[in-house]
């Protein structure tokens, strides 16, 4: 909308008659109706739109978690469940990096964000549903396969929801399992069953592939809350059972790195209805 602002300007021609009032009162008086106006318009400043340049350092993280992602299905191909896995982690790795990144160095952009969408598509919607089909759901005929559509479809609506609420949600919650979190869940179960360390028999590893795919794409699509982890800045200082905690975590990795991830994501896909289950009976909500 334009807005205009009216601006005295005086006669100059009627000045010279003027015998030099003393004050502003008897300026108004000698030159009467003299005073005409003008218009000026008025152009109210227009918001700055986003960067739309291409950022090489952010793009190149997204670059290379996408590799990673096409590179768990061409290993699933070829029958490499493990190293499949293993390149979907990774992805995840990578994933996590590029955002912080682009905000550490502030080279956000809308190229970034879509580029960053189209990539966890490809990593954390297809190959974690082509891994698992290739894996062992397609054992159970028309129900694999349509077990692997629901967890990809529900990435793609997971994504799709995602890219239109930022900004709206809150920061330190996702609406839903993230994309990340439900393909880790995913590549853990696998990781872990290829490993042998997993006391499940042969005949029932397709239908626990199942139950996880299911529940992992409904989760996605889901209203249930997910801590974020965006409110921790690694820029600033933490108590110091943050640091204990994180040493343990990565001790526990080590030591068994299949198990300790499934069991980590394991736990993170059920919070959120811990979290939602809390807030319902105790009438609060969960901050």
């Amino acid at each position: 909308m334009t807005t205009f602002r009216r601006r005295g300007r005086i006669d100059r021609s009627r000045l010279a008659q003027i015998r030099k009032p003393t004050s502003e009162d008897q300026w108004v008086e000698e030159l009467g109706d003299g005073v005409d106006y003008e218009v000026e318009e008025l152009h109210p400043q227009k918001p700055r739109l986003r960067s739309k340049g291409i950022y090489l350092l952010p793009n190149a993280f997204t670059t290379a978690a996408l590799f990673c992602g096409f590179y768990a299905i061409v290993n699933a191909m070829n029958h490499q469940f493990e190293v499949a896995a293993i390149a979907i982690f990774a992805s995840m790795v990578l994933d996590g990096m590029d955002g912080r990144v682009a905000r550490m160095t502030n080279t956000q952009s809308t190229f970034g964000e879509q580029y960053d969408s189209l990539a966890d598509m490809v990593s954390f919607g297809v190959a974690p549903a082509l891994v698992a089909y290739e894996w062992a759901l397609k054992d159970l005929g028309k129900w694999g396969w349509l077990a692997a559509f629901t967890y990809c479809a529900g990435a793609a609506l997971r994504l799709a929801r995602f890219n239109v609420n930022t900004g709206v949600v809150d920061k330190k919650f996702f609406q839903g399992l993230p994309s990340p979190a439900a393909g880790a869940l995913m590549a853990g179960f696998i990781w872990l069953a290829d490993d042998n360390k997993l006391p499940v028999r042969d005949t029932a590893i397709p239908w626990v592939t199942f139950f996880i795919a299911v529940y992992a794409g409904l989760t996605m699509v889901s209203n249930a809350r997910f801590y974020s982890g965006k409110a921790l800045d690694v820029r600033y200082r933490v108590p110091f059972g943050v640091m204990v905690l994180m040493i343990l975590t990565f001790v526990l990795i080590s030591s068994n790195p299949p198990l300790t991830l499934f069991g980590l994501f394991v736990v993170y896909s059920i919070s959120g209805y811990v979290i939602w289950a809390w807030e319902k009976f105790s009438g609060k909500r969960f901050s």
